[in-house]
């Protein structure tokens, strides 16, 4: 069985804080489920996405694993909200957490399948 999205996102945000890397829970999705993305801010205008790695992609339905969702370059933070926005309007119990790191640490270790 697969942990909960809620202790997930807040598990997540105490990771990114005891690594010195200032993490908010930006929108609360529904506390069972619900897609969690991730918002890297380079704190320079541009950000990196990370989103659920499509069905089927991951090894096991236990386990969480991550994808970039727009690409393998930074993009501007206008764009990155712009696809959060038509996230939210497909699936409104989406979870989105930023991260603020000027080095872009995403603190996904072994789940991300692409970097």
């Amino acid at each position: 069985m697969r942990i909960k999205a809620e202790i997930w996102a807040k598990a997540y945000i105490r990771r990114c804080s005891s690594n010195d890397a200032a993490a908010v829970m930006v929108r609360r999705g529904h506390s069972d489920g619900g897609a969690i993305f991730i918002k890297i801010n380079y704190l320079d205008g541009t950000v990196c996405l990370y989103g659920p790695a499509p069905a089927g992609m991951d090894a096991s339905s236990n386990d969480r694993y991550w994808m970039r969702a727009l690409g393998k370059d930074t993009v501007s933070d206008v764009d990155a909200d712009s696809y959060l926005q038509r996230q939210v309007e497909f699936d409104p119990d989406i979870w989105i957490i930023e991260v603020e790191d000027r080095e872009g640490r995403h603190f996904l270790d072994d789940a991300l399948l692409e970097d």
